[in-house]
Parts: C-alpha cells; sequence; structure tokens
C-alpha cells in the first residue's frame, strides 16, 4: 500500500543507499533507465523520496536526469574514467602514506588478512571475490589513514567509476597483474615505509590508468528499467 511506504530523510536515504549499492555490485549499467515508479515500488518508498534521492545523486555525477526522459546511470567516457583516476591516484597516495604512519596494529593485522584472502582468490580463480576484496582493500586504507576528507572524495570519485571499475577487475589476466601491486602497498604500509607506501599507490593507480586506454570507447545501450534489490 501506497500508505505504508516509507517517507521523509529515512526512504530518501534508503533509496540512495540501494542504488549506490547497485551500482557497486555492477546491476546497473551505463545508461540504465531509474524509473520513479518502479523504484518506488521495489524500495517501498514514496515517489517523492525516491525524486529527491535521484537529484541527491545527480549531484553526485551518479544519476544524470534527462528532460521529459527521466533518469538514467550516468554514462562516462573513458577520457573522463581516466581523468577521475588520476585525481584518484593522488588521494589514495596520501591516504596509503598516512595509513603507514599512523595505522594501528589491528588494522595492520587486517590489512595483512585482506592480502591473504586476495592471494588465495586469484590462485582460485574466484574474479568476483578478488573484485570485491579490490574495494575492501581500497576503502580500509582509505580509513587507516584518518584522512576523512580524502576519504570522502574518494567514496564519491569510485561511486562514479564503478562500472569501470567492475569491468576491469574480471578482465582476464588482470588480476595477475594487480595482484602483485596490492601485495606491494599491503608490504609497504605494514613495515611503516611512508614513501614507498605513496609509491606503491600511484604506480598501481597509474595501472588503471593504462588498462582504461586499452579500453574502447563505450557506446550508449539501450535504456532498460532498473533492478534494485
Amino acid at each position: 500500500m501506497a500508505g505504508n511506504r516509507v517517507t521523509g530523510q529515512e526512504g530518501r536515504r534508503l533509496v540512495s543507499t540501494a542504488i549506490r549499492q547497485a551500482l557497486s555490485a555492477g546491476d546497473l549499467a551505463p545508461g540504465q533507465r531509474l524509473v520513479e515508479q518502479e523504484l518506488s515500488e521495489t524500495l517501498n518508498a514514496t515517489r517523492n523520496c525516491v525524486r529527491e534521492a535521484l537529484q541527491d545523486l545527480a549531484a553526485e555525477g551518479l544519476v544524470e536526469l534527462v528532460p521529459r526522459r527521466g533518469a538514467r546511470v550516468r554514462v562516462i567516457s573513458v577520457e573522463e574514467a581516466i581523468q577521475i583516476t588520476e585525481c584518484r591516484a593522488a588521494l589514495e597516495a596520501l591516504c596509503a602514506r598516512r595509513a603507514a604512519e599512523h595505522a594501528a596494529a589491528e588494522q595492520l593485522e587486517s590489512l595483512r588478512d585482506l592480502g591473504t584472502r586476495m592471494r588465495e582468490a586469484v590462485a582460485q580463480g574466484d574474479l568476483n571475490a578478488y573484485s570485491a576484496l579490490n574495494g575492501q582493500l581500497h576503502n580500509w586504507i582509505a580509513e587507516m589513514s584518518g584522512q576523512k576528507v580524502a576519504a570522502g572524495l574518494l567514496d564519491r570519485l569510485k561511486g562514479q567509476m564503478v562500472r569501470y571499475q567492475f569491468r576491469l577487475a574480471l578482465r582476464p589476466g588482470r588480476p595477475f597483474k594487480s595482484l602483485p601491486q596490492h601485495l606491494a602497498l599491503i608490504e609497504a604500509i605494514v613495515a611503516g615505509d611512508a614513501a614507498a607506501s605513496e609509491a606503491a599507490a600511484r604506480a598501481h593507480l597509474d595501472s588503471v590508468i593504462n588498462e582504461l586506454r586499452a579500453t574502447p570507447s563505450m557506446s550508449e545501450p539501450s535504456a532498460v528499467s532498473v533492478r534494485v534489490s
């Protein structure tokens, strides 16, 4: 029943979170339509909450509001993806340096564990698990750094890049290139070597940029309805 749907700020946050999670999971493609009525019914939120959430996501660069056509997942070009990654490289290098300088012992232990799990995922050919652990690693380093401004900016940048990240992480052969880079980054942070940590982070993001440069320009897909859970 429409009268029982979530309203206000709670509904707005519910819709925003659901769409972000769908993007992170790769359930939404660039250009995919976000239909207000479907989102309202699926997420049990009012259409006004859906509309406000889509406006919030548009302000963050995740959604595009098209006059007379509604909302869709924003399409970004390969060149824009490269520019976003260049910004990420500067911020992630800062976070890596700060993590090496300030991380607590228990945080470093969790970092080591992530490295072990990433190594096992690649050895087992479990690319989906490796992709998920990849995201966890970058998020954990940002949290370890204590650099909240940089972490917030990275969240927004990575949100815009999620489709490209998802595709690159699952590209054949990519984990065998990125795993040694991730392990080198972990080793430098655990050793408390700030300069090496910063260099390792930049080297990894430079590799991502090179991979993006080899990505063909993406044509806009046909619009289809949203799927969120």
